[in-house]
């Protein structure tokens, strides 16, 4: 993803709040808003009436920061995430869904630590494996470690209280991120490059114990929750850092792996995709070499530098799944509202008559100090050139 200009941002950057964030409450959420949302967005995949297309700009920790706490929030306090998201959700007239989810779930149970930052996700600070011999000695975690670990009681936190406390927002999340640039972590995304010219069956090693345990860990969702979204996709591997023909030999092989074994342990049948970076020269290797089920969502962020045109996205993808155009990240910290909707525009146009429908996002996580008017352009795009009235 291309860097994101934040020098201009003002918002605030404390650390303290005015009282602890686990007592914050906000307004109920508006039941007439959530019905309309609720049904535009199972347009998508039922068809019926709708006011307009749904818009899901990925909204993390920009939720919290719209709120008045932090960035760091966010990825400490479940509960408050929940709160936040399932605010700014109406505040930006969005999904009616909640999606709680940070960096490098299920790592940390194969030995990975992660750093606290105050302006980012979390970061890894280690790696597990220094040498090929070390791959081996990898423990892969049961079902019970899975659920005492790092990972799982995080998720289920949030979805735990959304479940109690706002039940008409509830969809359970099994998370497993990109099982390539995963798998990479194990090792450091420079020793794992290195290893893709020469050392192929090690790379591919990393991936199936990373594989291995995120679908432990969508099973212990499914398990606790009943059918559960399944969230991954490809970002380290892509048209800026392999080729093709490597991209072809570990991606879609991982990925369908991936989501086979989720699938047989109860998770999805939902299903999406999120391809960040630049795809342009290998979004045609996977149709066909991936599930897809007639949930599932496509979305790709970038071509070469640009948004990935919408129909591209749907000659390829929407006779096979629900496609999500996107918009620029970079867009949304800029001054410039005009652009945003602009972009936006022709992104719903190429993409609206998608046989399997569409939803409008962003091309990665809205950055969390986007300006509101930034995201209110996006909604408008949707509502002026994506409305069925």
């Amino acid at each position: 993803m291309p860097d994101v200009p934040v020098a201009s941002v003002t918002y605030p950057l404390t650390d303290t709040v005015c009282m602890d964030v686990a007592d914050a409450e906000f307004p109920p959420i508006n039941g007439e808003w959530l019905k309309r949302a609720k049904r535009r967005y199972n347009s998508t995949f039922l068809g019926g009436e709708r006011d307009r297309i749904p818009v899901d700009p990925m909204m993390l920790s920009h939720s919290t920061v719209c709120c008045g706490y932090t960035i760091r929030d966010f990825y400490e306090h479940p509960k408050l995430a929940v709160k936040c998201l399932a605010y700014a959700q109406e505040l930006y007239d969005l999904l009616p869904v909640t999606k709680y989810y940070f960096a490098h779930p299920w790592l940390p149970e194969l030995g990975v630590q992660l750093k606290p930052m105050d302006l980012t996700a979390p970061v890894t600070v280690n790696t597990v494996v220094n040498n090929p011999e070390d791959v081996d000695l990898i423990h892969i975690p049961d079902s019970v470690e899975i659920t005492k670990g790092y990972s799982f009681p995080r998720l289920t936190e949030a979805m735990d209280y959304t479940k109690k406390n706002l039940p008409d927002m509830f969809v359970p999340l099994a998370y497993c991120p990109e099982p390539v640039g995963s798998g990479a972590e194990l090792c450091g995304l420079e020793q794992f490059f290195m290893w893709t010219e020469n050392e192929m069956d090690l790379c591919k090693k990393l991936v199936d114990i990373y594989i291995d345990t995120a679908i432990t860990g969508a099973e212990a969702i499914a398990k606790r929750y009943g059918m559960a979204l399944i969230n991954t996709g490809a970002v380290l591997e892509n048209s800026d850092t392999m080729s093709p023909e490597k991209i072809k030999e570990i991606s879609p092989p991982a990925l369908n792996r991936l989501v086979k074994g989720c699938l047989g342990k109860g998770a999805g049948p939902q299903i999406f995709y999120h391809f960040c970076g630049n795809h342009k020269d290998d979004y045609m290797l996977y149709p066909g070499r991936i599930v897809f089920t007639p949930f599932t969502i496509m979305q790709i962020g970038y071509w070469e530098r640009e948004s990935f045109p919408a129909q591209v996205m749907k000659d390829t993808f929407g006779k096979i799944s629900a496609i999500m155009p996107s918009v620029d990240t970079k867009l949304f910290v800029m001054p410039d509202t005009k652009k945003v909707y602009d972009v936006a525009c022709e992104q719903v146009r190429g993409g609206l008559d998608s046989p399997n429908g569409m939803i409008l996002g962003t091309t990665c996580e809205v950055p969390p100090y986007s300006y509101p008017a930034n995201i209110h352009a996006l909604v408008k795009a949707a509502e002026d050139c994506g409305s069925s009235k």
